[in-house]
């Protein structure tokens, strides 16, 4: 400590003040670096904020489509479900294919051939009796 008080009292007070203000300088400069240093930063960060938000924004615009069309397809979903119950089983389309079978309704004549059939049959039954 005596040292530093004989140093300073030794060394002239123009060179004391200017080491000082040199000092100052220094300080100065380190202390402008710093503020912009943490201006970049604050600039960065409230870039980031930004796009972060929008990205939420549409995520989330996105997420209520998914939900609009989950809530359709569920609504589809349970129409079918309803509608398949009207449908006929298996079973009893199997019954109705072998009344079908058994009916054979290829095999059936309509009204005109019934009345063409009998016109014939009374002509070959004439010509018959005739002969």
């Amino acid at each position: 400590m005596e040292q530093l008080n004989q140093e300073i009292s030794t060394e002239d007070p123009y060179s004391i003040i200017a080491d000082l203000n040199n000092r100052v300088r220094i300080l100065e400069s380190k202390y402008n670096l710093s503020r912009e240093r943490t201006f970049v930063i604050n600039q960065n960060m409230i870039d980031e904020y930004k796009k972060s938000t929008e990205e939420i924004r549409l995520i989330n615009s996105d997420l209520k489509d998914i939900k609009k069309d989950l809530f359709r397809f569920k609504e589809i979903l349970k129409n079918l479900v309803k509608d398949s119950e009207n449908f006929a089983r298996k079973e009893n389309l199997k019954v109705l294919e072998k009344y079908i079978n058994f009916w054979n309704p290829l095999n059936f004549v309509t009204e005109k051939e019934v009345v063409d059939l009998i016109k014939k049959h009374n002509k070959n039954g004439k010509k018959e009796n005739n002969e």
